[in-house]
């Protein structure tokens, strides 16, 4: 083991000064839809939806083809009969409601198919619907005539956001009205005292973000995706995020709701108060509800302060035993000031790399490694506190070696390390992502198993292109037991995906795990949700929807 005074010398060195790293924003870029390889195969239920089509050679531009319909490759789902096709008539209700021709996309009356693929494709290329029409109301007394009028007249909705969802959530499935909230982006206030924000469903995270930061705040939830995603879909999923270890989860701090339901009734709850025991609290049905109850237009959220004292280190760890002894110690040692401690395994890391061409900021290659940042108002004190902290790890040989960034550019630089991994694991072909919850103790065996499973089944080999699964990684949030386990792949396969469900669901169901820990249900894990609830819970909550939405238009074929 190196010597106290050498690492910490090595800890203080900028070496990452003359290394240049891409920012989150850049490696989102490394996945270019042209470059994603396919193979002859069927349709699976949670493989991609693109066409599965060869290559013109293994090292070129594949051919590029259409994304199947989810419909195509879900076929035991089918169309609920109940639901009405649009009519001409219909359009022109919702044209006259909206009042613009730039808040509606018709497809009905006219082509419209290069407008409408935005809106009923996901991101990542795994689910397309066949919507024609598209609505963006841009008023909460909007988006109730709308609802009203599909109540009445069952038409099915789906309700989207900034769509960068997982599970195919926030596109359609068959022919639902797309109902997106982008142009619903106010603020409407913030009290500095209290830091209270209420905004609209459509703000931008990112935006939203700097906002506050422009009152020395900081929103409650930080995720790759805020320059993307909206704050109705954050709480609309019940977002995790990368600093829930210090701030909690949105049903801790969002305080109120306006919603619209089903019936077009509109649930005025923006409260701002923190204390408020009279009744049943109804806003957190709708956190985490998926728009299968109601529309959040609008949301009042705790905030805050912004901590002007940030310090991010990045080590690296020699077994899954050390992380775990590096979290207790961290959490023994930096107590309040600590926001975030983020766990990479090693594969993670090199899939990263190799996607981007860029180095990490460490000499040497370890199994795992892991980020963490402290958040705090003094900044020599924390920086005291990192310092005992890092001196105590390394002085005990739980962490090898390690490196402290010494300015905010090296900071970002050392979370794109972090932040870059989703993206880049999907940069060679696929890649099959399970958002799950286990006991800290067993995080880390779950990738390991099924890293195993696809070895011994002759599947999996990082460098043989026969082979379907190049690697299997692991990475994610150690303070809320949160892995995200990715299976990358060269092309989606049948098989693949044969040998990944249901044992995946199996394998955490008998650790008591969550099969969905920050991403929800959608319409990939519907049909498991008896992995991680009992019947009773299930029925319970199927009670609900029918409570709320009898006819079943708000985001149908999903969640429960």
């Amino acid at each position: 083991m190196p010597s106290v005074n050498r690492c910490l010398s090595a800890l203080r060195r900028i070496r990452i000064a003359n290394q240049t790293f891409q920012q989150s924003a850049q490696l989102r870029a490394v996945q270019q839809i042209s470059q994603v390889r396919w193979q002859h195969a069927e349709a699976t239920t949670t493989a991609s939806n693109a066409e599965h089509n060869p290559p013109e050679s293994r090292s070129g531009v594949p051919n590029k083809k259409q994304i199947k319909f989810t419909s195509e490759s879900y076929p035991q789902i089918k169309r609920d009969s109940r639901f009405k096709e649009l009519t001409l008539d219909d359009v022109k209700f919702f044209k006259d409601v909206l009042g613009s021709d730039n808040a509606i996309i018709d497809g009905v009356s006219q082509d419209a198919s290069s407008e409408l693929e935005a809106f009923r494709a996901d991101w990542m290329r795994k689910f397309r619907g066949q919507t024609k029409l598209v609505l963006k109301p841009g008023s909460t007394e909007e988006v109730s005539k709308i609802l009203k009028y599909c109540n009445d007249n069952k038409i099915a909705v789906n309700p989207q956001g900034g769509n960068t969802g997982l599970v195919g959530g926030s596109v359609p499935v068959f022919d639902e009205i797309v109902i997106n909230l982008g142009r619903m982006n106010k603020i409407r206030d913030f009290d500095d005292v209290s830091g209270i924000l209420v905004a609209d469903a459509g703000t931008i995270l990112e935006v939203a973000d700097n906002h506050l930061a422009e009152h020395g705040h900081i929103f409650p939830l930080d995720l790759a995706a805020k320059g993307t995603c909206q704050i109705g879909g954050n709480v609309a999923t019940n977002a995790g995020g990368l600093r829930l270890l210090r701030y909690g989860s949105l049903h801790g701090n969002v305080l109120g709701i306006e919603a619209v339901l089903p019936d077009g009734t509109i649930v005025n709850d923006l409260g701002k108060l923190r204390k408020n025991n009279t009744g049943y609290d109804l806003k957190q049905l709708f956190i985490g509800g998926e728009g299968t109850i109601g529309i959040i237009t609008a949301v009042s959220i705790l905030c805050p302060q912004r901590s002007p004292a940030v310090n991010v280190a990045y080590f690296g760890l020699s077994s899954y035993e050390k992380v775990q002894e590096a979290f207790k110690e961290a959490k023994k040692s930096l107590q309040e000031i600590l926001s975030a401690f983020e766990l990479m395994d090693g594969n993670s890391q090199k899939i990263m790399t190799r996607a981007s061409g860029h180095k990490l900021p460490l000499e040497n290659e370890y199994p795992f490694y892991c980020l963490i940042e402290t958040s705090g108002s003094n900044e020599e004190h924390d920086s005291e506190k990192m310092s005992a902290f890092l001196e105590h790890v390394m002085g005990e040989g739980i962490v090898e070696d390690g490196v402290l960034a010494e300015n905010e550019t090296q900071a970002a630089n050392l979370w794109a390390c972090r932040e870059g991994v989703s993206e880049a694991s999907q940069h060679f072909g696929g890649v099959y992502k399970y958002d799950v919850s286990i006991p800290l103790p067993e995080l880390y065996q779950l990738v390991a198993d099924c890293r195993q499973r696809f070895i011994d089944n002759g599947m999996m080999d990082t460098e043989d292109d026969s082979k379907p699964v190049l690697d299997v990684i692991g990475y994610g949030h150690m303070g809320d037991s949160n892995l995200h386990l990715n299976v990358c792949t060269r092309w989606y396969d049948k098989e693949v995906e044969k040998a990944l469900e249901p044992w995946v669901f199996e394998w955490i169901q008998k650790r008591e795990g969550s099969i969905s820990a920050e991403h929800g249900l959608g319409l990939t894990k519907k049909e498991y949700i008896g992995y991680s609830r009992n019947q009773t819970m299930i029925d319970l909550m199927k009670q609900i929807k029918n409570l709320y939405d009898p006819n079943g238009i708000m985001n149908p074929y999903k969640y429960i």
